[in-house]
């Protein structure tokens, strides 16, 4: 996988993982998806999701480049990421909606 490519994805990891970390708190499920708390098994299945996108964030950064860089660009992608996350929370939040539709949160 060519180095670009891998921290793309690291990338991208890092935003969806930080925004299903996110939405696994009432108060960001109710700011994109409109509707009460989430039930406790999909706060559970979101935290894991968002957990393992980090960790697979982190391993496509150590593909990209020696671990010593590597951990240094993820730390910088998931400062990132997170802000990405905490901005689209603040603006849009209706825009994080499409990652959990998949638990029976429609589009409002």
């Amino acid at each position: 996988m060519p180095e670009a490519l891998a921290l793309a994805a690291a990338l991208a990891c890092g935003i969806v993982g930080f925004a299903w970390l996110a939405l696994s708190m009432e108060v960001h499920w109710q700011q994109a998806v409109g509707t009460r708390a989430p039930a406790r098994r999909t706060v559970r299945l979101l935290r894991m999701l968002g957990s393992f996108a980090l960790v697979l964030s982190l391993l496509l950064s150590l593909v990209a480049d020696r671990a010593s860089m590597a951990v240094l660009v993820w730390i910088m992608a998931s400062t990132a990421a997170a802000l990405a996350v905490a901005l689209t929370l603040a603006w849009r939040p209706r825009v994080l909606a499409p990652l959990v539709v998949w638990a029976g949160a429609g589009v409002h």
